[in-house]
């Protein structure tokens, strides 16, 4: 696998974690953390599957 895909799982999980573990001390934060979460994993793999996109040898 992707070195890269690996460390954006891996960051991925830690900030879901912590954003849901201090949930109660967050308060207001939680949504848009959670919001600009999955906005950097959205975007994050879109990055990374563009580059396994059909090859321009056409």
């Amino acid at each position: 696998m992707n070195i890269k895909i690996l460390i954006t799982l891996v960051v991925t999980l830690a900030a879901a974690w912590a954003i849901f573990h201090f949930k109660a001390q967050l308060g207001l934060f939680i949504l848009p953390l959670f919001m600009g979460l999955v906005v950097f994993v959205t975007l994050r793999l879109y990055r990374l599957m563009e580059k396994d996109g059909p090859s321009k040898d056409d």
